[in-house]
């Protein structure tokens, strides 16, 4: 099968690659130095996203956030320009559910299929191919990409129609988002009270309150390892999707707007591009004292 690809970020590219050595013809566009491998191990780099889509039956986009992705289906030599009948889009961008449905109406009168298929697992999982993939679309659609996302991914679950993955990974945000604050909080009273974080840590990792945030992100809370495997900034902008989705819903989200202001605060402090467990730092600023170290 030819497959396009186009975002190659941090998990774009481990993606890619397991296409790549999957099998199938994988045409990559927005190829940079860090991407080159990809080409080394059999991909072929494309100057457009119109190219892309004339040579590819699959077009999958791995992009930053809803402008990038309508750019890339509609602007100048997009993608939208060398589709014909019959290819399918997958966007497994983490993009606004409402513009998801606006851009697959689009896409669907061009005659072509439309997936959005956000991801969960972040880097580690995107490298292992273990990544939780949450799809909306038509059952055929899903049918014919399935073995596609097999390559990637684990969990694969065919949510509901168009726009029900990206609502799922807005669900998934909030909850991650949410978690990844009590963590924080849980392990800053704790060191603030005068025990050991990493053993109070290690004590909550048998009972009701164990998670994999707490056993990955309260780790780095510890040992201060922010360096990304999501960034901060980017998590911000799934909350805003998430706000903007509950306005429009009528819906409070009063817990996960009390999140995107500590991520806010982290980005007013210079630290948007750490990774999203360093929202500890927001916690730790207003307290005056670090989970681990001095204060």
């Amino acid at each position: 099968m030819n497959i396009g690809f186009i975002g190659l970020g941090v998990m774009g590219r481990p993606m890619a690659q397991h296409l790549i050595e999957g099998g199938h013809t994988v045409l990559l566009n927005r190829v940079k130095d860090v991407s080159q491998h990809l080409v080394e191990k059999g991909g072929q780099a494309v100057a457009t996203a119109r190219e892309v889509a004339e040579a590819s039956d699959i077009i999958i986009l791995m992009l930053p956030d809803t402008p990038d992705v309508e750019a890339i289906l509609f602007g100048s030599d997009g993608v939208a320009e060398g589709l014909s009948s019959g290819k399918t889009i997958v966007d497994m961008s983490s993009i606004s559910p409402v513009a998801t449905k606006e851009l697959a109406s689009k896409i669907n009168q061009l005659g072509c299929g439309y997936l959005d298929a956000p991801v969960s697992g972040g880097e580690g999982g995107a490298i292992a191919g273990t990544l939780s993939i949450m799809v909306g679309g038509e059952q055929s659609d899903f049918d014919k990409v399935l073995s596609v996302f097999e390559l990637m991914g684990k969990n694969i679950t065919l949510v509901g129609g168009v726009g029900d993955g990206q609502t799922a990974k807005v669900a998934n945000q909030i909850i991650v988002g949410l978690t990844i604050g009590a963590v924080a909080e849980g392990l800053l009273f704790a060191s603030r009270a005068g025990a050991d974080p990493a053993k109070v840590r290690e004590a909550l990792m048998g009972g009701f309150a164990s998670s994999k945030i707490l056993e990955v992100h309260g780790e780095r809370m510890i040992k201060r390892t922010f360096d990304p495997g999501f960034r901060i900034s980017l998590h911000q902008k799934d909350l805003n999707n998430a706000l903007s989705a509950g306005r429009s819903l009528n819906l409070p989200l009063p817990a996960t707007a009390q999140c995107q202001e500590l991520f806010n605060t982290c980005a007013a402090q210079g630290d948007g591009e750490l990774d999203h467990s360093g929202l500890v730092k927001a916690l730790e600023t207003m307290a005056a004292h670090k989970t681990a170290g001095e204060a």
